[in-house]
Parts: structure tokens; C-alpha cells; sequence
């Protein structure tokens, strides 16, 4: 992939930003320091932008450049796991911190690989409300002491956790019954139920005597962009 290739990507992304009106064309300008019609040229095709340009849009709009690579791609000339040619799927089990922030998960990353049968990981839905068709779709994280207080009794420490990144909607996925989510905080995730409140997401705890937390919906974001993704399986340590 060129140069030119990761610009149209990078385009690409920002015309669905706008399309959906989590961003303007003047917006943008204001966030990057350049001229409105710098900006419409771009986006229009009309003229590229310069690497220091590319570095301005990426930080503004909290992206990587993994986020503008074709996953085909990469899967194809760094993948991770060899094909699984069984009736079972490689898992990864990375760090809280990883989960939250990277897209696509590299070798250095993974602290193990366990397995799940495909039949069970393709019955679960998808319903994301942001962009993340590009990113690593099942990942496993162990439960720290803390979110294991705050989610206690239903949850103990160094539990598994099954994360669905491709579910970052706030709709229950079982009638009836609240989802537990892995929630950004701190450039890492934590584990609570999360309602909308206003301008804020609040963050439940399942022990009543562990505090609430709210977050700040920053103006442009959206609920789903705080998601990591729902907690859609937990496997106890004997």
C-alpha cells in the first residue's frame, strides 16, 4: 500500500464522519490549523496532503495510521496466527491498555492464545455505532483487582473476559438483561454497565457499595466512541 492509497483511506474516513455529522469541513480546518479550502481540495480529490498535514488530521482525529491500512492487507503479510483449518478460532488475550487503543493486534502483543469454536463466536450480533469493520473483532483481557471489586460477585479477579469490539451499541443485547462493557478510561479500558445520561456516560458498578463514575461526552463524540466493546463471555479461574 502507497502513499496515495493511505491518503484516500484517510479521506474516505473523514467523508463518513461527515456523512453521519460527527464532523464539518470547517470543523476539521479549525482542529488542523489549515485553510477551509485546503481542506474541501483534499476532500474533493483535488490536491493531496503533505506528511506534517497527514501527522495534523490523525491527531485531531484520534486516529493511526493502522486505522488507514487495508486489514486484508496486513493480515496477509503479518499475520498473526496461521489459519485455523478445525471446528475451533485463535483468540487473543491481550492487555486492558491494548484492547482499548489498537485497532489490529500485533505479535508483540499477545500474552496468549486460547481457543473458542467458530460456531459460537458466529452466533454472536454485531451492533456497532462507529466505524470498526477494520478492527481485530474478538480479543480476551484478565480482570485487574479493582474492576473485580466494583463487579463483584458477578465477576473475580483474573477472570477471562470475551470482548466484542464490533458491539459498542447501548442496546441490550438479551432483553431483559444489562450488558457489561469494557469502557476507554485512561488510555486503558475498565469493566461496568453503562447508561447515557445527557452529556455523560455513566458507569454502574454491580456492587452497590462501589462508587458511580460518569465520563464526559466530548462535544463531535458519540457513546459508542468510549466503548471498547460488550463483555460477551467470562471464564472463571478454578
Amino acid at each position: 500500500m502507497n502513499f496515495k492509497a493511505l491518503q484516500e483511506n484517510l479521506r474516505k474516513i473523514l467523508l463518513q464522519r461527515m456523512q453521519c455529522g460527527a464532523l464539518t469541513g470547517v470543523g476539521l480546518a479549525e482542529q488542523i490549523g489549515l485553510g477551509q479550502a485546503h481542506v474541501s481540495n483534499f476532500l474533493n480529490r483535488k490536491r493531496g496532503l503533505s506528511l506534517e498535514g497527514m501527522d495534523k488530521v490523525l491527531s485531531a482525529q484520534q486516529l493511526s495510521v493502522l486505522d488507514l491500512l487495508d486489514p486484508a492487507e496486513v493480515n496477509r503479510r503479518a499475520s498473526i496466527l496461521p489459519p485455523s483449518n478445525d471446528e475451533f478460532d485463535n483468540v487473543l488475550l491481550i492487555s486492558p491498555s491494548i484492547a482499548a487503543t489498537r485497532p489490529l493486534i500485533t505479535a508483540d502483543q499477545v500474552l496468549a492464545v486460547l481457543k473458542f469454536k467458530k460456531s459460537f463466536l458466529r452466533k454472536m450480533k454485531r451492533d456497532s455505532d462507529v466505524r470498526r469493520s477494520t478492527w481485530h473483532r474478538f480479543v480476551l483481557i484478565r480482570l485487574g483487582a479493582s474492576d473485580a471489586f466494583a463487579m463483584a460477585p458477578r465477576l473475580a479477579v483474573r477472570a477471562t473476559l470475551l470482548i466484542d469490539r464490533h458491539y459498542t451499541s447501548l442496546k441490550p443485547y438479551r432483553k431483559g438483561d444489562s450488558n457489561m462493557y469494557a469502557v476507554v478510561k485512561n488510555d486503558s479500558c475498565i469493566i461496568r454497565y453503562v447508561e447515557s445520561a445527557g452529556n455523560h456516560l455513566v458507569l454502574r458498578p454491580h456492587n452497590t457499595s462501589f462508587p458511580l463514575e460518569a465520563i464526559p461526552i466530548a462535544q463531535g463524540r458519540y457513546p459508542a466512541d468510549y466503548i471498547v466493546g460488550r463483555v460477551c463471555n467470562v471464564a472463571l479461574e478454578a
